[in-house]
């Protein structure tokens, strides 16, 4: 197995290296690739010191699997190359989502429907992914009718330089480079990525048109607002589910706590439910607040929240390149 992880430098990138080595991924050959400034640095992964190779030079290595998170534009240049010398590319970028002659994949709902000959396969959008794992079951056994959405998603989201930001600002230091238009340290911006002509944000559209695709229903109703909250930890979503079917709520517990990846934690008496902070550095999906929504037909509340540099970025594509090696088509 020779795999390539490009955006190694990254905050996905790094998180993409533990998880490789928690989940004891067997791995012969690591090619880390990074844009040029990075080229001959060496990164950590597997016990070694591994020098940083350019993208042409990993095109070059023709590596089984390239798992990639370094944006969309580079994703949208270079995983065709990958694919044409046999690599299965696995992205992390919007680059590829909604080309409807490529699968957007979370391996425990969808991945049946990966072939051999799916050579770029897209990872969806953090916040897209740990909602769907939790829809996925009610929509199978009651059908879901519409979807009002708010997420509350770390700044981790956004990358290092949002990091920065936070970091700068809660120690009274100038900001050199802001990655958000207004403070984040003790702020919420309800504005993740940019504002489309519809005055959504690309990110709410992504909620829509993701849960569609893959969920293969592109009749749910679906509305979003998403927020980007000063929390270094996960996302958090209340998702307000309006099904077809009827329910009932220690059915609908039941259901989610049997689900694979999902773990429910909806103890009231206890205070018992997830927060971001539980589930930093976790794999699973963590549901809870659990209840009937009174105002609507077969309504239903949810509060979702995952690790969003795990399952919501790098653990689900390492899942995938997982489900590749099981059925052996690399």
């Amino acid at each position: 197995m020779k795999l390539a992880v490009v955006g190694v430098t990254g905050l996905v990138g790094k998180v993409m290296r533990d998880v490789l080595t928690e989940r004891d991924f067997v791995i012969d050959e690591f090619l880390p690739v990074a844009s040029q400034r990075s080229v001959g640095k060496k990164v950590p992964f597997g016990g070694k010191e591994h020098i940083i190779i350019g993208l042409s030079e990993a095109v070059e290595a023709k590596p089984d699997v390239a798992i990639f998170s370094a944006g969309g534009s580079v994703s949208l240049e270079w995983a065709p190359k990958f694919a044409e010398v046999g690599t299965t590319v696995i992205d992390n970028s919007s680059a590829w989502r909604m080309d409807p002659a490529k699968k957007l994949v979370v391996p425990e709902i969808n991945g049946d429907e990966l072939v051999p000959a799916d050579k770029i396969i897209a990872n969806p959008n953090c916040s897209t992914i740990q909602m769907v794992l939790a829809l996925a079951p009610l929509h199978r056994k009651y059908g879901i009718e519409r979807l009002v959405i708010s997420t509350y998603q770390s700044f981790t989201g956004t990358g290092v330089v949002a990091v920065n930001q936070y970091n700068n600002e809660m120690h009274n230091q100038p900001v050199v480079e802001p990655a958000y238009p207004h403070p984040i340290f003790q702020n919420c911006l309800p504005h993740c990525d940019v504002f489309l002509e519809n005055d959504y944000t690309k990110e709410e559209m992504k909620l829509v048109h993701e849960t569609r695709k893959i969920l293969s229903d592109d009749k749910i109703r679906v509305t979003a607002t998403a927020v980007r909250v000063p929390v270094d930890g996960g996302h958090s979503e209340s998702v307000n589910v309006e099904l077809k079917k009827d329910f009932s709520v220690e059915e609908v517990r039941t259901l989610l706590s049997e689900t694979p990846g999902i773990i429910v934690r909806d103890d009231l008496k206890n205070n018992a439910y997830p927060t971001p902070l539980a589930a930093k550095n976790k794999d699973d999906v963590f549901v809870g607040r659990i209840r009937r929504d009174d105002s609507i037909a077969r309504g239903l509340n949810l509060w979702i929240v995952a690790d969003n540099l795990r399952k919501g970025a790098a653990t689900n594509a390492v899942q995938i390149a997982e489900y590749l090696v099981q059925k052996q088509w690399v």
